[in-house]
């Protein structure tokens, strides 16, 4: 009897009397009953968030260590925007105008912008076929390696055709650990563990932020290259001690459950549970896994990417991709801008790194309240939630920047805290929901690549929206001189200037992932992966995706 000969596709087949078949080596070996799937499922659901933490420490230890790799990322992210406002950096790298001052060209600040996440696109697409191969472990501390050489491009730069080069090389791997870390925390945790594991890795984003924005502060006031190295080579220290973590850490479950290793994925299973886990609830646990891929195996067959759309899954990445996008829609490379609007009100260059930090400080608090909320809320109430307040708060700047009787100090503190209000409900509502929307919407076969496909769509939305936000307004061109408050705007007429008025562009973009979220984006919360699949199976509304709507089924 072969896998094929057994008919999994809905989730009624749990009470035949059938079993889960899985081949390796020609051979047919029986895992567990549909029982023991069952009893795992049921376990999943009365799971307390306390119990869960106390019986699976170490996937959670594994999980986090892991995700830190994406502190990389967010860290260089935040690094090349303050150089633009670093003296030194400019000095070193950039253009000498003719009043004495320097000036990075706006075609390189482009570059730089851009350039890292141009080299996710390929990135993301080679790790995707190499952690097919040879699993998330190995891809992982392959690509922490390569990050390390590319550290010494940044560090040893010596024009700034160089740093774009590094941005591009630094991006390949940045690429691996967004889908990869993200993926692997929605492999090796239950369902109560999955929303905070994986909507971590955009805490581990903002962290970076924050270390950076707090590293450009400190260095301010030297005057000499050492101003932009040491930021640089501090990125040294990252990929060392996560490395450590993946030798030790066991190969996702799932994974191994497709290449057939079952024997590999029950000991990957143990090693991420407390000693104090019964065999037998692993043995259940293992049942699930196995039953998981054989459901897919049977709804859809292969790990492509072209996979990703066909048939259900379509609809699956879809929702994978516009959760992602959503995050550009709305508005954030408008709404993040509230140091501008304060330096309209008269903050000085130092004032404007510390509004910055504080900044980073306020998305790192939000973040971590969002881990209380979605696991109470659900997460898509908490996105449409996220988006109205968004498109409220950006068309309501963009009134204030219409010029009546309002002067421009006026109108950047009212709208420098109304962003500020934008970025505590973006971080408490899109940024961390998303990654847990990516993650657990894929099937798990197909996890990964849907991941990968979400992630480059995003990518090149950010491209687009870089250079919508030089076009709306002059700011990504305005000369910060040493430690004055004064600014120089550089002349483009193909800059529209509108300023505040900007919310307006914005909000239409907000709303149109508004619109799609309410009749698009289903409810994952508290549904394990085989209850997801049966749901895409029947082609539930996402107005009806809960579980009493599974039960009825």
């Amino acid at each position: 009897m072969s896998p094929k000969s057994v008919d999994l596709k809905h989730v009624e087949d749990i009470d035949m009397p059938v079993s889960c078949w899985v081949s390796i080596d020609n051979t047919v070996d029986l895992i567990q009953s549909t029982n023991d799937v069952k009893d795992a499922v049921e376990a999943e659901h009365k799971m307390t968030l306390w119990q869960a933490i106390k019986m699976y420490p170490k996937a959670i230890a594994f999980s986090t260590t892991i995700s830190f790799a994406l502190v990389m990322e967010g860290y260089d992210t935040a690094l090349v925007g303050g150089f633009f406002s670093l003296p030194q950096f400019r000095q070193r790298f950039g253009d000498r105008l003719p009043d004495g001052t320097y000036q990075v060209s706006s075609s390189w600040q482009s570059g730089l912008s851009n350039g890292a996440q141009v080299g996710e696109i390929t990135g993301l697409v080679v790790a995707g076929i190499i952690a097919e191969k040879y699993g998330y472990r190995k891809t992982i501390i392959g690509s922490l390696f390569f990050m390390i050489g590319v550290v010494f491009l940044f560090f040893f730069a010596q024009n700034i055709g160089m740093l774009f080069a590094a941005e591009v090389l630094a991006g390949l791997p940045w690429g691996a650990f967004q889908t990869l870390t993200t993926t692997y925390a929605a492999d090796v945790t239950p369902i109560q563990l999955r929303p905070i594991l994986t909507s971590y890795v955009n805490m581990c984003w903002v962290i970076g932020q924050f270390v950076s924005s707090g590293v450009l502060r400190a260095l301010l006031t030297r005057n000499d290259n050492w101003a932009w190295r040491i930021p640089y080579a501090i990125q040294w220290a990252f990929p060392i001690p996560i490395i450590i973590a993946c030798i030790f850490a066991p190969e996702s479950p799932y994974w191994l459950a497709r290449k057939g290793r079952v024997d590999e994925a029950r000991k990957a299973l143990r090693s991420l549970a407390s000693h104090r886990v019964p065999d037998e609830v692993v043995e259940k646990t293992l049942a699930l896994v196995c039953y998981t891929n054989e459901l897919e195996k049977q709804s859809q067959e292969g790990t492509s990417y072209s996979d990703c759309f066909k048939g259900v899954n379509l609809r699956r990445t879809e929702i994978a991709v516009m959760a992602w996008v959503s995050q550009v829609f709305s508005g954030i490379w408008f709404g993040g801008s509230v140091t501008y609007f304060m330096e309209q009100a008269g903050l000085t260059a130092e004032s404007a790194f510390n509004m910055g930090l504080g900044n980073n400080a306020v998305a790192l608090v939000a973040t971590m309240v969002a881990w209380g909320t979605m696991t109470r809320v659900g997460r898509r109430t908490m996105y449409l939630i996220g988006l109205t307040t968004c498109f409220v708060i950006l068309i309501t700047v963009g009134f204030m920047g219409i010029p009546l009787l309002t002067s421009h100090v006026d109108l950047g503190w009212a709208s420098g805290a109304l962003l500020m209000c934008f970025v505590i409900a973006y971080d408490l509502t899109l940024g961390p929901i998303c990654y847990c929307l990516v993650a657990e919407i894929p099937s798990t076969r197909l996890r990964m690549k849907t991941a990968i496909i979400a992630r480059n769509c995003y990518n090149v939305a950010s491209i687009c929206a870089n250079f919508l936000v030089r076009a709306l307004d002059q700011r990504a061109v305005t000369i910060v001189v040493t430690n004055n408050a004064q600014n120089y705007p550089i002349l483009n007429p193909s800059a529209w200037n509108l300023r505040g008025k900007g919310g307006f562009i914005w909000c239409g973009f907000c709303f149109i992932s508004l619109v799609w979220a309410y009749f698009r984006l289903p409810e994952p919360k508290g549904l394990s992966p085989a209850e997801l699949d049966v749901l895409f199976e029947k082609k539930v509304s996402a107005r009806k995706f809960r579980v009493p709507q599974l039960e009825a089924l």
